[in-house]
């Protein structure tokens, strides 16, 4: 059972006269002015400047040292083709490489069996010149990659087309607050406090046709199937605004 000595009765007498007396006190600091608050958002389209191309090469053998000599080789002729295209060294990056057991399914031992092995190289290539993005995908599938993973467009800097977004989103959220002040025959005051909610970032997806079809040694590049449209970057915020 708990004692109550003095020292323990005055802290809680400090307690109970701190919690009556000073908490009317800071609620009126809070709540002493009259506030309207409002949320603003912002949404501004830019065109891509850089596109991400992420192609693999994958060859399969019975025996792993030679499933790994025959990727090494298709996988440095398709990136001797990028290169040829004008691609600086430092936008060509080796992603991922595996050497890997293959098992299938024996349908008359019922069980899975190992067939061989697979080599499997993923290289990431960074297009600075979009133009150039149709030749290249199909340079690297005449040159020996045979899984295209992949297409997505970016920016190089984005905070410029953020910030372009929330001085948008800033504008409307005062818009917004003067409408609503004016309306009921109030004054608009000065900012109290500004948060951001909210960024949104959107990369186009371009369209693209089935691995089948993008694995054909003689497929032309198709310009359109490489449209890179806009990217979309939208952002919002809230505003409190005192009311005079």
């Amino acid at each position: 059972m708990m004692k109550y000595t003095p020292i323990l009765s005055a802290f809680f007498l400090a307690l109970l006269f701190t919690t009556l007396f000073s908490s009317p006190l800071m609620a009126q600091e809070i709540t002493g002015k009259r506030t309207i608050t409002v949320m603003g958002e912002g949404e501004t389209n830019v065109a891509p400047d850089v596109a991400v191309v992420r192609f693999g090469v994958v060859t399969r053998h019975k025996n792993p040292e030679e499933a790994r000599r025959l990727n090494a080789e298709a996988a440095s002729e398709a990136m001797n083709a990028v290169r040829a295209l004008g691609i600086e060294e430092r936008n060509i990056q080796l992603e991922t490489l595996r050497l890997q057991p293959v098992r299938e399914y024996n349908q008359e031992a019922k069980r899975y069996e190992e067939v061989g092995f697979e080599a499997i190289r993923q290289v990431k290539v960074d297009v600075e010149d979009l133009e150039k993005l149709p030749a290249l995908v199909a340079t690297v599938v005449q040159k020996g990659a045979n899984r295209l993973v992949g297409i997505a467009y970016d920016l190089k800097a984005k905070d410029a087309s953020r910030n372009e977004a929330l001085r948008e989103a800033a504008a409307k959220a005062r818009e917004k607050a003067q409408l609503l002040a004016s309306a009921l025959g109030a004054t608009l005051g000065q900012v109290l406090t500004i948060h951001e909610q909210n960024f949104y970032y959107a990369p186009p997806q371009p369209y693209m046709r089935t691995e089948a079809m993008a694995m054909k040694a003689d497929a032309a590049p198709e310009p359109d199937a490489y449209a890179s449209g806009e990217i979309e970057v939208r952002a919002s915020v809230q505003v409190v605004f005192e009311i005079e």
